[in-house]
């Protein structure tokens, strides 16, 4: 396996959880920024699910040391469209790269079809690649995906719940 498919090994990923309106999120981070905002509704689930996208770290459970990060976690669930106050460790392929970055000047309370975002980035790429890019995000909210619908403007899937994706877009738009 190289270095590209174990981005993490080596590395030791403290994380924590914290309770929100939209559910339970599981914080994990690492000298270079937060690694994975996962939400759900079992920590369980979501320790597993960390487990399995950071397979080659050694995660550490410590609150304390993520407290400040819970806090602002905490904030940015409340109100998706503050901006992200803490530092990101984002690494993916070049085409996750690209999406990512636009989905990051999308202006909170818009959203965007795939295929229309597709034909933004500095890469090729098909509206089913920036679907793919979408679902290996791995630090939701912050690198906010749910702003990305249908072209139709309809709401279709959503790593963490397509109830929680209109969620976030209903607090966006009331913001």
């Amino acid at each position: 396996m190289t270095d590209q498919q174990r981005p993490f090994a080596g590395e030791t990923m403290t994380y924590a959880f914290a309770e929100t309106g939209i559910g339970t999120i599981l914080a994990a981070a690492g000298d270079r920024g937060v690694t994975a905002l996962l939400i759900g509704s079992d920590r369980t689930r979501l320790r597993r699910e960390l487990g399995e996208i950071l397979a080659s770290a050694d995660l550490r459970e410590d609150g304390p040391a993520m407290a400040e990060t819970l806090k602002a976690v905490t904030r940015l669930a409340a109100n998706p469209a503050d901006l992200v106050t803490f530092a990101l460790d984002l690494r993916g392929s070049r085409i996750e790269q690209a999406v990512w970055d636009a989905l990051r000047r999308i202006p909170a309370g818009a959203t965007i079809g795939y295929g229309a975002l597709a034909r933004t980035l500095p890469v090729p790429a098909t509206a089913q690649e920036v679907g793919a890019a979408c679902a290996a995000n791995r630090v939701a909210i912050a690198v906010p995906c749910h702003r990305v619908v249908k072209a139709d403007g309809g709401i279709s899937g959503y790593r963490w719940g397509v109830a929680r994706k209109r969620r976030l877009l209903e607090l966006e738009a009331a913001a």
